[in-house]
Formats: C-alpha cells, structure tokens, sequence
C-alpha cells in the first residue's frame, strides 16, 4: 500500500510540475512593470507590488528591515530588502545612464535596498536572476548611491514605481509605499546617445538616401556638435548618387554646418546652390530670416531669385514687398505689398499685409 501512494504521490508532483496552473503570486503580490523613454533611453522596472493590507505603522523599520539583515534562508547573512515582493526587482537602462551622478553602464541589474530611515542606500547588482534578495553577495554589486526618503502626504496601499520631474534627458524614479518615497535622479547622455543612433541608422535602409544624412548632419549644426563628421555626412546628402545634390534642403544643412565651423565663405557658396532648387516657402523664410539679421543685399537677392521663380504670387509680391523695403525703397516695396493685399489667401495673411500697407505708406521698413 505504501509502494502505492508512494508512486502517486511522485506521479502527481511530476504532472504538477509540468503543468503548472495559473495563479496569483504568492501573498497576492501582483506583478507589474513600468516603462519610460528618458531622452532615447529605455527604463524599464519588472517588480512585485505588496500592499499595506492594514499594516500601518508597520512597513518601515519593521516588514521592511533597517540595513541588512539574515532571512534565515539562503547563504546571504546580511541581505538588503529586494525593493519590492516576491522575486528580486529587475531595472533596465538600454544606454549608460548617471545614476544620482554616477555612471551606471547599460544592463539589466537586480535591484535592492538597505532601508535607513535617514539615508536609504540603492543597490544595482548584476544578479538580477536569483529570487528576492536571499542570494544576494555585495561582491556583485556594481553601483551603490544613497538618497534620502521622503514622508508622502498620502498613503500608497501597493508598492508602485513613477517616473516624476522628466525633462528632455533625465526623471526622477520613485519608489512609493505607504507614507514613504524613495526617490533617485537618472541623468542620461543625450547627445551622445543620439550621435550613436544616427551613426547606426545611416548604416541601415535610412542611409540609402539623403534625408537621413541630411538630419544627421542639421543635429549636429543646431547643437554645434561633432561639427567634422556633419561636413562628412552634408557632403553624402548633397551627392548626385543620394539625390541630394538638387535639394534646397541638403546643400542649406551644409551651409549650416561650414557657418557653425567658421567657414563663413564656404557657408554662403553653398547658399548659393541652394537657393536654384528652393520651393517659394523656402526662399521666402531664408530670405525673411536675412532680414531680421540686416543682411538685406542677400535677402534682396533671395526674395528675387524666388519672385522670378514663381512670377506674381502672394509669397513672391510679400517677398518683393520686403526685399525693397530692405534696401530702403519703400515706393515700390509699396506697389508689390498692394498686389500681395489682393493675393491673400486667408484673414490673418491679409491682416499682415494691411498692416505692411500703412507702414510702408508711413515710409517706413516693414522689417
């Protein structure tokens, strides 16, 4: 009989074993997970969300131990609290990220803490296997911080992460349960990191025209940044083999880039072959821009250049209207600000051209 339940008993635990049902996690911890961008550094945190469950006053310092402390199972003696339920809280970075101003290379780290109520030290280890903290060794540790907690005005009844305070290249991650947060600042790299993007794309399909040279390239001149690889990538966007070398687009980029690298001469030749292959709305805001830099023989020339491109339309008379008045012949910018009146497409453009009537009637610039 007992060779039977025996053989039972095993045959039962090899079937539970391989067809496990699905069930709550233990303790009705739920499993979640949180997600955000900073800057084009993916965060992602996989954790157990334990509840208060009525046990005010009882979180910190008591469920959640001060330092660290032996769980009584495993081989760690001295085991930091693993910063959430159930199994170890894992936290992912795709890029090196500065935590709390320390790099931290990119990775997926189990994450723990050594509660303090004064000043909680942060734990990223490059376990993130092992279930909760029993298995922790400091010797894979790869990053320790510490942070203050801060008291919460309200009670969180499930453990939860947030992201917090974002800007364009770095958040505030908080961990929030019952009255307490645990905040830490993520700074990340992101200039760096989109050169790195850039430099990876243009050797996939988005390298095979222009376009993506070209935005590589007005990055690095907007920011005036790893200036000598942009003039690399301006001279690839404004080849005949990538179909840039009749874009207004590509050769104004490295026109861009060659002003940003002082080569002021250089900058405007290529404005120069440019300027053919403008649209009327390109010629006319590189023209306006001129303007407001009282660089008006250059944008006389360029509200021309677009007026005998595209004869008598309302941008081209605006345009006129602006060149003349650049140069101080306020009479026939006149005459070209009135046939513009008469174009205008929409209320507000006529509200502007009104306007640059009576200035101009004023006998003064419209600029």
């Amino acid at each position: 009989m007992k060779k039977i339940l025996a053989a039972l008993f095993l045959a039962i635990f090899t079937l539970s074993a391989n067809a496990q049902m699905t069930a709550l996690p233990s303790g009705g911890n739920k499993r979640a997970s949180v997600y955000e961008q900073v800057g084009l550094t993916d965060i992602t945190i996989h954790y157990n969300r334990p509840h208060v469950n009525g046990r005010e006053g009882q979180i910190w310092g008591k469920l959640v131990p001060v330092g660290y402390v032996d769980q009584g199972f495993g081989p760690s003696k001295a085991s930091p609290w693993r910063a959430g339920a159930n199994e170890s809280t894992n936290i992912t970075f795709s890029t090196d990220v500065k935590i709390e101003g320390h790099l931290l290379p990119a990775g997926r780290y189990g994450f723990f803490i050594a509660y303090d109520p004064n000043e909680c030290t942060l734990i990223f280890s490059k376990n993130s296997t092992s279930w909760g903290s029993f298995f922790y060794k400091e010797g894979e540790d790869v990053l320790r911080v510490k942070v203050k907690p801060i008291a919460a005005d309200k009670s969180v009844e499930w453990l939860r992460y947030e992201f917090t305070n974002q800007t364009t290249d770095a958040a505030t991650i908080q961990l929030e349960w019952e009255k307490l947060i645990i905040p830490f600042h993520v700074q990340v790299d992101l200039v760096d990191n989109q050169l790195t993007w850039f430099r990876n794309e243009l050797r996939s399909e988005k390298g095979f025209t222009w376009e993506g040279w070209d935005q590589a390239a007005f990055y690095c001149a907007s920011h005036k940044i790893n200036l000598d690889q942009a003039l690399a990538w301006t001279d690839t966007a404004t080849s005949v083999g990538f179909g840039g070398n009749r874009s207004f687009v590509a050769w104004s980029t490295r026109a861009m880039v060659l002003d940003s690298l002082g080569r002021s001469a250089d900058a405007m030749a290529a404005m120069k072959k440019a300027l053919p292959y403008g649209t009327l709305n390109e010629l006319y805001f590189y023209a306006r821009g001129l303007t407001k830099t009282k660089q008006n023989k250059a944008a006389f020339d360029a509200f021309k250049i677009a007026y005998d491109k595209f004869p008598d339309e309302f941008l081209s008379n605006a345009g006129m209207a602006r060149a003349y008045s650049a140069v101080g012949d306020y009479k026939k910018a006149l005459t070209y600000a009135q046939k513009a009146l008469v174009q205008a497409p929409n209320q507000p453009n006529k509200d502007i051209v009104t306007k640059m009537v009576a200035t101009l009637q004023q006998g003064k610039d419209i600029n």
